[in-house]
């Protein structure tokens, strides 16, 4: 069966036979096969975006709950959804996991361009957090926040998924203090043998060093090296590392690590990128100074997140078991997360600042639903784009 599209102008949806040639007409209560319409939905706002789709808050009319709508981008695909999507798609469909955001359904609007994923409305995100608290998260919040995302990440690499996008703006936190691991535009499953995968993912600032040399071979440990970034930017309370450009990335890893070489990396002088450049030599560890207050369990933590062979770092698992997490002071539970409604409240005020005509009015119709000028961005955090 194909859809005819020679005389899609004159005939109701449909599809011709390959076998007999025989147009058969596509009832109306069928065209959107078990999947919902988006018109089922009230769309709020839009609160983001993710690497391969607008994110909206709206409102599940049949159940009335409030819910995230992300918009899959399609726009160059002539022929359907983008690899990208089938692959966020297949994945969060299963998986269920407390710490990784939940996708309940999939919906569609009017045409081929239309497909939204239905996800659980999580109220902030680490990174407009981090850009508006008036204090840091204390140490034993970082805590609980780093266990729930290491949680998140055993459950995700044994069930063979390596995330491949990890950043504070990507990790959600409901108001009850659950941190949840989000968008999956990245994420592959992976296989062993591993299979060559390009190696232009992962924003900048959280790319592990195997990845900015150039190896194909992707392994759960470039999570990890993501996760260090990430435990490195809530205690130091800034970026950890903010590199400009792949050399920068690189300048600043060495910096803080010292320069990699065969004997604690074997196979590192082969890595492709090292045909292009050469390295200069750093040869301290300066982990200990760049957090000269941390415990010494802490510094053990970072030592084994940031180890330069992929085949040596340490896993998610290997993390929740960590000592640093098991001495003073110990982290706070989930529930007694602080909660940040104040900083809600003030993005709507910024967007309400907003002239007129740069937004679209919250009762628009879903035809231009997903549209990227309609609704403000919310989040002002400078992000880097993804290659």
């Amino acid at each position: 069966m194909t859809s005819d599209k020679t005389d899609s102008k004159t005939k109701p949806p449909g599809f011709t036979s390959f076998l007999t040639g025989e147009w058969t007409e596509l009832k109306e209560s069928d065209r959107l096969g078990k999947c919902r319409s988006v018109t089922d939905f009230e769309k709020l706002n839009r609160i983001g975006e993710g690497t391969y789709g607008i994110v909206y808050r709206a409102r599940d009319t049949d159940s009335d709950k409030i819910v995230a709508l992300k918009k899959m981008k399609l726009d160059s695909e002539k022929d359907g959804i983008q690899v990208t999507g089938l692959r966020e798609i297949n994945i969060l469909l299963n998986i269920r996991h407390k710490n990784i955001v939940e996708m309940k359904e999939v919906v569609v609007g009017k045409s081929l361009e239309s497909i939204f994923l239905v996800m659980e409305y999580c109220e902030q995100d680490l990174a407009s957090l981090l850009d508006n608290m008036a204090a840091p998260f204390s140490e034993p919040q970082v805590k609980c926040i780093m266990l729930q995302l290491f949680a998140g990440l055993q459950y995700l690499h044994e069930n063979f998924i390596i995330h491949r996008d990890l950043k504070v703006s990507n990790l959600l936190m409901t108001d009850k203090g659950c941190v949840k691991i989000a968008d999956f535009g990245l994420a592959r499953r992976y296989e062993i043998p591993s299979r060559p995968m390009t190696p232009t993912v992962v924003t900048l600032w959280y790319r592990a060093p195997e990845l900015l040399f150039g190896s194909k071979t992707h392994t759960t440990a470039i999570d990890i090296w993501s996760a260090g970034c990430i435990l490195g930017e809530l205690l130091a309370h800034r970026p950890l590392l903010p590199g400009r450009s792949e050399l920068h990335q690189i300048d600043l890893i060495l910096d803080m690590l010292g320069t990699p070489n065969d004997t604690i990396w074997p196979g590192f002088s082969s890595l492709p990128a090292l045909e292009n450049f050469t390295l200069r030599k750093q040869p301290y560890n300066n982990l200990r100074h760049t957090f000269p207050w941390l415990s010494e369990a802490g510094i053990r933590l970072l030592y084994i997140l940031f180890m330069y062979d992929p085949a040596k770092r340490a896993t998610a698992e290997d993390c929740l078991q960590c000592s640093y997490f098991k001495e003073q002071p110990s982290p706070c539970d989930p529930e007694f997360m602080p909660s940040f409604p104040q900083h809600r409240l003030k993005r709507k005020q910024m967007k309400q600042a907003v002239k007129k005509e740069k937004r679209k009015s919250a009762d628009e119709s879903f035809n231009s639903f997903g549209d990227s000028s309609s609704g403000i961005p919310l989040l002002k955090r400078i992000k880097q784009d993804n290659s």
